[in-house]
């Protein structure tokens, strides 16, 4: 076994051993809004401005005032997503018991999580949202918390069996398709919103959403599903910059470019290609695979957040490494630069504690543990990559790391 593997390997148990001893739940770095302090204030939660600033303040704040303002933590939807993701990965590798009970545990909050009212499953985050382009009450459904947490069903379908994960999976195509809004261009090109509030384009967005209706397609042959994944790639990839890259999205204040919404395009087109055997856009995704893994890590191991800028050092690029690569069958090719991410990312942003820290900035340093945005996505990476590197054997069981 190698030094950096060793390390991933060990601190994929400590980060295992936190996520468990805080039973998944945590802060998020958008939850400034639960404060029970600022519901409170006369007249300032009703003014847009004051919420955009309340939230902004606590998000990029690295001392963590949550508990002195009433914000408790707790369950976030997609973290729930993410980690019942990694567990599929385990038990469908192992068998093990304990982590079938962990898939039941994350289904059980997932259904009680669940934003009623809509034609399918569906989900939002767990505290009033606001942003330059929309306000989001508490809970209400998005496509990205929407797709991560459907994909996460038939990743414990496919370990499971389950029927009733496939189902699930295969109701949020029906929010996806009936609750969300669609900006179409002409009868091969259009773009899903973000939520049923808005009419957005967000290009990640639209691609999870393609994605999971590829994906579902593949186990029930339903052409709807096909076509309406087709128009949003085709319109998708035809916003691609000659160079290869996306912004994040159309309106002006979405025009930067970064890190992993990158890798969520390029992830979600793989994903395209592979269920629907449609290889149309293949062009198209090795064109956006050069520009990722050449704009966005340095020589020395470091994960840029912003293709023309390194800081802030945010967790969540380092971690969607490994996804893009598995994705796209890449891992072997670009093993040394995995590896080499991966360590610096232990040897900088990992606390003693086992967890991960959420930014590293030029004057600062944000070690404040969100469950979300850093554990989930790490413990999730890291799973993905013991299970790519162990060739047989139980990577996964706690005994046989001890032997």
């Amino acid at each position: 076994m190698n030094t950096t593997k060793e390390k991933i390997e060990s601190s994929f148990w400590e980060l295992l051993k936190y996520c468990e001893k805080e039973q998944f739940k945590g802060y998020d770095p958008y939850d400034g809004l639960n404060s029970r302090l600022f519901q409170k204030l006369p007249f300032i939660p009703k003014i847009r401005i004051c919420r955009l600033a309340w939230i902004q303040f606590f998000k990029r704040c690295p001392i963590n005032f949550r508990t002195w303002v009433g914000i408790e933590p707790e369950y976030n939807p997609k973290a729930l997503g993410l980690f019942l993701s990694a567990y599929s990965i385990m038990y469908k590798r192992d068998r093990n018991p304990q982590h079938l009970e962990k898939i039941k545990f994350f289904i059980h909050h997932l259904d009680q999580l669940e934003s009623k009212g809509y034609s399918g499953a569906c989900w939002g985050y767990h505290f009033d949202w606001e942003s330059r382009a929309f306000f989001q009450p508490k809970f209400t459904p998005t496509i990205v918390a929407s797709s991560f947490i459907a994909n996460a069903f038939l990743d414990a379908y496919e370990a499971t069996g389950d029927e009733k994960c496939l189902a699930k999976a295969r109701s949020t195509c029906d929010f996806i398709q009936k609750d969300l809004n669609r900006t179409v261009f002409n009868e091969n090109e259009f773009a899903f919103s973000y939520s049923p509030l808005d009419h957005s384009i967000v290009y990640n967005a639209s691609l999870l959403g393609a994605r999971l209706m590829a994906r579902v397609y593949a186990h029930t042959g339903e052409k709807e599903l096909l076509k309406d994944a087709y128009g949003v790639v085709n319109y998708c990839c035809n916003q691609q910059k000659a160079d290869g890259s996306w912004s994040y999205g159309t309106l002006p204040f979405h025009q930067w470019i970064d890190n992993f919404h990158t890798g969520y395009n390029l992830e979600c087109l793989a994903d395209y290609g592979k269920y629907s055997g449609d290889q149309r856009f293949q062009s198209n995704l090795e064109k956006g695979f050069e520009y990722y893994i050449h704009h966005f890590f340095t020589e020395e191991g470091i994960a840029k957040y912003y293709n023309n800028s390194t800081y802030p050092i945010d967790i969540h690029a380092p971690a969607q490494l490994m996804i893009t690569l598995e994705k796209l069958g890449k891992t072997d090719q670009h093993r040394e630069l995995l590896d080499k991410v991966l360590s610096w990312t232990i040897d900088h942003m990992k606390d003693k504690k086992g967890y991960f820290y959420y930014q590293i900035g030029k004057r600062y340093r944000s070690k404040i543990p969100y469950m979300r945005w850093s554990q989930a996505w790490m413990l999730l990476t890291f799973v993905k990559y013991l299970d790519y590197t162990t060739n047989g054997g139980d990577c996964f069981n706690p005994k046989t790391v001890q032997a």
